[in-house]
């Protein structure tokens, strides 16, 4: 089954299938089936097309997901690189943006840097 251009897994309930697409979370889920009248505890399998195309429309109608939701995050943040604001400033430098510590614990951001000697992952050297 397809839904906003994403395959939803069968064998999981409707609630949880409709969590794989980006932009939907499990209260956001929740309210979506219960607009569209389905039972949440219903297999994605089960689901009858008719059904699918309920919540298919009141997704594209009320609910910005995917490529939508990103081009509007992707935005946001240019525009915060734009007029130089401090968190803008701080995706520039590819650094912690909410205000986590950066003496430890920033190497998701910062990518795995290591700086000390000792602590870097070695490659195994191929003979």
């Amino acid at each position: 089954m397809r839904v906003a251009g994403v395959n939803i897994p069968d064998n999981k309930k409707a609630r949880i299938a409709l969590c794989y697409i980006y932009g939907v979370g499990p209260t956001n889920a929740v309210e979506i089936l219960e607009a569209s009248h389905i039972d949440g505890e219903k297999r994605a399998k089960d689901l009858v097309p008719e059904e699918v195309n309920k919540i298919q429309s009141y997704i594209e109608k009320h609910v910005k997901v995917e490529g939508e939701l990103r081009q509007t995050i992707r935005q946001n943040i240019n525009r915060l690189k734009d007029i130089k604001t401090y968190r803008g400033i701080r995706h520039i430098k590819r650094l912690p943006v909410r205000g986590q510590r950066t003496k430890t614990n920033s190497r998701t951001v910062r990518g795995n840097v290591r700086k000390t000697a000792g602590s870097g992952k070695r490659k195994v050297e191929l003979k």
